[in-house]
């Protein structure tokens, strides 16, 4: 991907791209959840929400804690940062382009 943005890393969005990753996201925005909980809540069976865990672990979304003989799962806070960065680069860029806009339009409206 060339124009690459610093710290955005496009395996974030393959990995949320899929909807039952999502779906494990967003429960996991009200906090750290077991896989159990995780599958009882979003109808999974608990080996397919541990393949999905995975991937959300594996590229850096999620991180997991070994607490007696569970695992306990809660989001990353930097994906969603670096995440947050790059959709606010676009903000800057279309405020640019509105101010030129308005800009451009005024002096249309001058020349009237």
């Amino acid at each position: 991907m060339s124009g690459k943005h610093p710290g955005m890393d496009m395996k974030t969005l393959i990995a949320l791209a899929e909807p039952n990753r999502m779906d494990i996201v967003e429960l996991l925005r009200d906090g750290p959840l077991t896989v159990g909980e995780i599958a009882d809540r979003l109808g999974l069976r608990q080996p397919q929400a541990s393949k999905h865990l995975k991937v959300l672990s594996d590229n850096g979304i999620l991180e997991v804690k070994a607490e007696a003989n569970r695992r306990i799962y809660k989001l990353r806070p930097e994906p969603f940062q670096a995440l947050d960065d790059w959709v606010k680069s676009f903000r800057r860029i279309m405020e640019d382009r509105f101010d030129n806009l308005e800009d451009y339009l005024r002096k249309l409206q001058d020349k009237e």
